[in-house]
């Protein structure tokens, strides 16, 4: 089975523990950690921007990715929030079946 680490950002903490909460509620991620304040710059509306966000990763299998994404959008304060998902390519057989387990089939 696929395995997948989500990394989001968040326009702030309590953001980031909402979108987090419901990814693990909803069974999309078998865990959420919000990392913390970062500084952020990005091009939006043809300049660059800067500004405070949280990251957070989430632990979820690949045929989910999709499903997490739609939730994070309906949460998201942004219009266009950073989602992207990344391959777990090895790690710990049993954390990596625990993942299985914990998330909706």
């Amino acid at each position: 089975m696929s395995h997948r680490l989500l990394y989001m950002t968040a326009a702030s903490l309590e953001e980031a523990r909402k979108i987090g909460k419901a990814l693990v509620e909803a069974r999309l991620a078998a865990c959420a950690n919000v990392l913390g304040a970062i500084d952020s710059y990005y091009w939006w509306d043809g300049a660059i921007q800067e500004g405070k966000e949280v990251a957070l990763i989430a632990k979820t299998r690949g045929d989910l990715v999709g499903a997490a994404i739609e939730k994070v959008k309906q949460l998201h304060s942004y219009s266009c929030p950073c989602v992207i998902a990344l391959p777990i390519e090895d790690g710990n057989p049993d954390f990596l079946a625990w993942i299985d387990s914990e998330t909706r089939k």
